[in-house]
């Protein structure tokens, strides 16, 4: 079942969508070790399984045996780290304003507790967010690529309000054989560039301009290189997403 995770979300498919593409493709069920008389497991089982592995905290432990199995296979994190984000949009909310407040400060609204299909189907966890001036809704997965592979090999999930700077401590991988770092303007800071010298890393991350001081034409030269250096990143990545069971799940693709 792990391995049906795997495929749903390299893969980007549903739920749904993954039952008929074990059922319709031989590639598929060969990965799987399924033969063509053998039972496929429907969209309810791959929900329910999910679902377990969730609740037993089990999503993280997965992410490191895969990490393992990928480096003791010779996929070492090589060519430098990349880090980015990216929002995981969930259904909105259609809570009272009551709920919406209780939710904010971390409680559980009054008539909750008494109702557990209700509960479920409420998501206590996302929050807004605004992006190029559009509203979202839900989490943010923060991720670290190796440049050489592109497998994801750290990995942060918050709502999607948190700025991607305040994850940044827990992305950066100690196990990459390149010293250079790659990420975008939202990284870039005073404080973040100091921790990157600390470590013995090179910033490559890309220059970002203010109002009233716009970028130089050598830091847009610079920036253009640095985007097509780190962008087969953002492109092949092979594992990421959402992860510890809000929305989330590290074999997710980005």
């Amino acid at each position: 079942m792990f391995k049906v995770l795997v495929l749903q979300q390299l893969y980007n498919l549903s739920d749904d969508q993954i039952e008929y593409q074990i059922r319709d493709r031989l590639s598929f069920m060969r990965f799987l070790d399924l033969g063509v008389e053998d039972r496929v497991p429907d969209a309810k089982t791959v929900w329910a399984y999910r679902e377990k592995l969730t609740e037993a905290g089990m999503m993280k432990t997965l992410f490191d045996k895969f990490d393992a199995y990928l480096r003791n296979n010779g996929y070492l994190a090589m060519g430098g780290q990349i880090v980015d984000a990216s929002i995981v949009p969930v259904p909105r909310q259609h809570n009272k304003r009551d709920e919406t407040e209780k939710i904010k400060a971390g409680e559980t609204p009054q008539g909750w507790e008494g109702t557990p299909n209700k509960k479920r189907q409420k998501d206590g966890d996302a929050r807004w967010t605004k992006k190029h001036g559009k509203s979202h809704y839900g989490y943010k997965n923060h991720i670290n690529v190796d440049r050489r592979h592109k497998f994801v090999r750290t990995y942060e999930v918050s709502d999607a309000s948190v700025h991607d700077s305040q994850t940044f401590d827990g992305l950066i991988d100690p196990g990459n054989t390149s010293s250079d770092f790659w990420g975008d303007s939202a990284c870039r800071s005073q404080k973040i560039e100091s921790k990157l010298e600390e470590r013995g890393l090179r910033s490559h991350i890309h220059h970002k301009g203010r109002r009233g001081k716009p970028l130089t034409e050598r830091q847009k030269k610079v920036n253009n290189t640095r985007m097509r250096s780190a962008g087969t990143g953002r492109a092949c990545v092979r594992v990421s997403g959402t992860v510890d069971g809000r929305q989330a799940n590290p074999f997710n693709r980005h």
